[in-house]
């Protein structure tokens, strides 16, 4: 993710408050000096940086800090509270209009910070809540544009109006409205076109599409790669068309991050969600307290639960429940978790989510090898025949050659995944007892 390194200074910074009994202004003015540095080397914006130390400072030095049982602990608490207020401390929501009533979107943004895809990945947020969305192709300068939207418009189910690029952006716009009227949609997205950097012509189509249509929300579409520029272009679409929300793209990629700190505090706009991957389902609710938690290395349990809930398939965990309890546990299943554990976005996405696990304390994960990793572990399983599946007793020497030979692999790889296997039942039998501990046995010690 990309608030690794900084999460790991902080963690550092707070390993040092926490082993000191008392603390003195000057620990405390050092510790602050660190996170200064290690914010400004995650692309903070310098001035947001200047008030956020100095108002944690403030709170850090007062009596009831400095003479508490935990001092460091409580220093830590201070600047949770303060990273929380610093994005905004409540999520906001796209606003939509009441009931039935036609919402339009205008999303907006620099070529290359992933606006079209963007746009996609939030019509179908919209039509897993139960609406009727059209969206609508307003950028006819970038070759593909179009054809990109209505790939993805295709995938996400939802319908995408387009005139082809011989129209102009505002005749578009007007003609997506009155189609959605008439065809009872409840939300326009409209996609509009990007450019290399922001221009006068840029501006003034977007200024053009909002005089000619009731432009209800505009979204603004932000790299986190590029730091410091984003938080400017923020600014200046902000300053010239009005924003109502920033949308945080490619924060699962190797970036400082910053960005995401400093917007709202430069802007006065609120983030509203985070890219984090390519799939159309990677777009994430932003919700300033996780970040926060993610930031300081304190993981992200809920938004862990919530994307296992989403590929949540009731009758499939139905059927694993009662195999469990029966301890039927087969290859059949362990192919079932590691294609849930892919639509969680990988291995290192769920452990960079869970406490303890964040930043300096996250096991290096080489993610290329991993899924090599799986996909031969999945090509064993898929050469054992159904029955072998299902009944893994029944691999003796001969048909794990026969399932070495058929996978590539060599025959050792199939008999470790065997005794992988065999460990995992284990465990999936003692799982009963282990819950029924509750939060004093399997529970001990997360704090949650």
């Amino acid at each position: 993710m990309a608030f690794d390194s900084l999460s790991e200074k902080l963690q550092n910074v707070f390993k040092n408050l926490r082993s000191k009994g008392r603390l003195t202004e000057a620990d405390v003015k050092t510790a602050l000096r660190e996170v200064k540095l290690a914010l400004l080397e995650a692309d903070v914006n310098f001035k947001v940086v200047k008030q956020f130390v100095k108002d944690v400072q403030e709170r850090a030095i007062g009596q009831d800090v400095m003479n508490g049982l935990n001092p460091g602990q409580m220093v830590i608490k201070i600047v949770n509270e303060e990273m929380i207020r610093l994005m905004g401390s409540e999520t906001t929501e796209i606003e939509l209009q009441p009931g039935r009533a036609l919402t339009v979107i205008m999303m907006a943004g620099l070529q290359g910070a992933g606006k079209t895809t963007t746009t996609a990945k939030i019509a179908g947020k919209f039509k897993q809540k139960g609406k009727k969305v059209l969206l609508a192709a307003c950028d006819v300068y970038r070759p593909a544009a179009i054809e990109q939207l209505q790939i993805n418009g295709e995938k996400q189910g939802v319908e995408v109006f387009a005139m082809g690029d011989k129209n102009r952006p505002v005749d578009i716009a007007k003609a997506a409205v009155e189609h959605a009227n008439r065809h009872d949609h409840t939300i326009v997205i409209l996609d509009t076109a990007g450019r290399l950097h922001i221009d006068e012509d840029m501006m003034a189509e977007l200024v053009q599409i909002k005089e000619a249509v009731a432009v209800h929300q505009t979204i603004l579409v932000v790299d986190a790669m590029t730091g410091q520029d984003a938080v400017n272009v923020a600014k200046q679409f902000d300053e010239k068309i009005g924003i109502d929300g920033v949308i945080v793209t490619k924060l699962d990629g190797d970036t400082r991050g910053g960005a995401v700190l400093s917007i709202r505090a430069v802007t006065g706009r609120p983030v509203l969600y985070a890219g984090m991957g390519e799939k159309l389902s990677d777009l994430e609710q932003f919700y300033p307290d996780r970040m926060a938690s993610r930031i300081l290395g304190m993981g992200d349990v809920l938004t862990l639960i919530e994307k296992a809930q989403e590929e949540f398939d009731e009758e499939k965990a139905k059927k694993l429940g009662e195999k469990m309890r029966r301890n039927e546990f087969d290859f059949e299943m362990y192919l079932e978790s590691m294609g849930q554990m892919k639509k969680m976005g990988g291995l290192t996405s769920v452990l960079g989510m869970m406490p303890g696990l964040g930043g300096a304390k996250m096991p290096e994960i080489d993610e290329t090898a991993a899924e090599k990793s799986m996909a031969r572990t999945e090509a064993i399983i898929y050469s054992m025949t159904p029955k072998e599946r299902q009944n893994p007793s029944l691999l003796n020497p001969g048909r794990k050659r026969r399932i070495a030979q058929g996978a590539g692999v060599d025959i050792a790889e199939v008999n470790r995944l065997v005794k992988q296997f065999e460990q995992m039942k284990k465990m999936m039998k003692q799982m009963p007892g282990m819950m029924k501990k509750g939060r004093r046995g399997i529970f001990k010690g997360l704090p949650f």
